[in-house]
């Protein structure tokens, strides 16, 4: 444009954005896109004097779009500055940049499978990583529709979210509670690795979800709806996994609205929430018993700062730190600490579409005194 749209010309400024959009990033034939604009200018009072304006931008854009693209991409920003700041803050400024990168590729669909996972990745066009998890680069169909959905053969779960079930070492007849437990795929590692397990949401719907979920897997759990803080467990369990509500930035390669929709003031808020439920959970676990709290965010103020503040702060518990060669698979995501930290610019396969984790924070802990 030579001069700006009217300050008050926000329908027409819609209408161009949304063309743009489909011309520079969607799949929607060019000729479409601005067929579309002009349509819907030309049926609104408010656009209709502008419909010649719109043909003319918009096919100058599409002529254009491949450089137009490149010029928008180098003056667009990886994230808002608040994300970015934080991230930077945390990683450093290379850790970030590798970080903010990768959340432009698309996540690759990995899986937790029952048994044999070279099967599984023959089956499923996929790898086996290290820790076990089958990776699949692009799926050939869609979940439902693939080999061992019906049979119950696998689950899918990022394989960061796999990890917090695995601090736990043998879990084989434990009573184990997994709290805030939907959608289940770490319940379902627990039953799976012999537990008796307790799965407890507040969520009815995503309850209802977990145990859809159970039930196509065929693993048995005890399904609770309540609200943690005040549940009141018969008696106390061995162990406890509280994989807590957070603000999601770890899955930003997933769900990319996450740093635009979340706020600094909401990972404060949600910190103080985790740390509400962390030590409510230590109340549910025996004496001796674990505590597994983990997270899908990338803010040290969910994390390890958390982590360090309830160990000071808490006189029952203490910590119970990872060691390398311990578990297989995850001692690249070992911190000097003793916990695990994983981040999306982390495990590089060769590509960016076939690399990568969900952002996770976990960490081991027992609670004081003898069983």
């Amino acid at each position: 444009l030579e001069k700006p749209l009217p300050p008050n010309a926000t329908a027409l400024s819609h209408i161009l954005h949304v063309a743009a959009a489909q011309i520079l990033f969607l799949d929607v034939p060019d000729s479409a896109a601005v067929d579309l604009a002009v349509t819907h200018a030309k049926s609104d009072p408010r656009t209709v004097r502008f419909s010649g304006l719109v043909n003319g931008l918009l096919r100058t854009l599409a002529r254009s779009k491949q450089a137009e693209l490149a010029a928008a991409l180098a003056a667009t920003d990886e994230a808002p500055k608040w994300f970015s700041d934080r991230l930077n803050a945390a990683y450093g400024t290379e850790k970030a940049r590798q970080i903010l990168a990768a959340h432009r590729h698309e996540a690759p669909v990995d899986f937790t499978v029952k048994t044999d996972p070279a099967l599984w990745a023959e089956r499923l066009g996929g790898i086996v990583l290290p820790t076990g998890t089958v990776r699949v680069e692009k799926l050939s169909a869609s979940v439902t529709e693939l080999p061992g959905f019906e049979d119950g053969a696998w689950w899918v779960q990022d394989a960061a979210a796999s990890f917090p079930a695995r601090l736990f070492g043998d879990v084989r007849g434990l009573r184990v509670a997994d709290l805030c437990a939907a959608p289940g795929g770490k319940t379902a590692q627990l039953i799976l690795g012999g537990a008796t397990v307790t799965a407890i949401d507040s969520s009815k719907n995503r309850l209802a979800r977990l145990a859809q979920n159970l039930e196509r897997l065929a693993l048995p759990a005890e399904i609770v709806q309540a609200d943690l803080l005040k549940y009141e467990p018969e008696q106390l369990f061995d162990a406890v996994l509280l994989d807590a509500p957070c603000s999601s930035t770890g899955t930003v390669r997933r769900h990319p609205d996450v740093p635009w929709t979340k706020t600094a003031a909401d990972i404060e808020k949600l910190a103080d929430l985790q740390r509400r439920l962390l030590a409510r959970a230590v109340t549910l676990v025996r004496p001796g018993g674990r505590i597994v709290f983990s997270n899908c965010s990338l803010d040290p103020l969910e994390g390890e700062a958390l982590h360090r503040a309830f160990l000071a702060g808490t006189a029952d518990v203490v910590d119970d730190p990872l060691h390398p060669g311990e578990i297989a698979g995850i001692d690249p995501f070992l911190t000097p600490q003793g916990t695990l930290r994983t981040t999306p610019a982390d495990l590089e396969l060769g590509s960016p579409e076939r690399s990568g984790l969900d952002g996770f924070f976990a960490a081991r802990m027992r609670r004081a005194g003898q069983c």
